[in-house]
């Protein structure tokens, strides 16, 4: 199984790059998980809804480029479904049973994902109606897929 994120923008808080890489080694157990940023488009402080548009649509583009066509794309969008942990843990294990093996999480940038990235989605996800930096949304993410193996293997994971 490999797992692939994909975010918009580079990560620069040392303490966010600290803790994914501490869930990153936790993961290394049970599966193969790859990081990967696209570059966010550089844009004036306030944007018309048509530069929003085009901002949306270029990051979407380079995330579209970092995409399989065998790959299961979860798109982190705050419209998504609201899954528990064990709710998000129970659709990996029985997207595995299906034969999946390849999945991808894309985290967009500060104006949200292009509706092309939405479009080439399996499914949407939210972790909650409260609007949370995409930077911090790293972690919380590699988190939740690290909770997620953990509670299908029977693990105990309640810190």
């Amino acid at each position: 199984m490999q797992i692939k994120i994909i975010a918009v923008g580079k990560l620069k808080e040392k303490y966010l790059v600290q803790g994914i890489k501490e869930y990153v080694k936790r993961l290394g157990g049970y599966t193969k998980i790859e990081l990967l940023e696209v570059p966010d488009e550089k844009a004036p402080e306030n944007l018309s809804d048509a530069q929003m548009v085009q901002v949306k649509e270029k990051e979407g583009e380079r995330i579209l480029a970092k995409i399989r066509e065998q790959d299961y794309v979860f798109a982190l969008a705050i419209e998504g479904e609201n899954p528990t942990s064990e709710a998000f843990a129970k659709q990996i294990s029985q997207l595995m049973l299906r034969g999946k093996s390849s999945f991808v999480f894309v985290i967009g940038g500060s104006l949200g994902l292009s509706p092309e990235v939405i479009k080439r989605s399996n499914t949407q996800i939210s972790f909650g109606k409260m609007t949370y930096p995409h930077q911090l949304m790293r972690l919380i993410l590699v988190e939740q897929i690290y909770r997620a193996f953990r509670i299908n293997n029977g693990e105990p994971y309640h810190k």
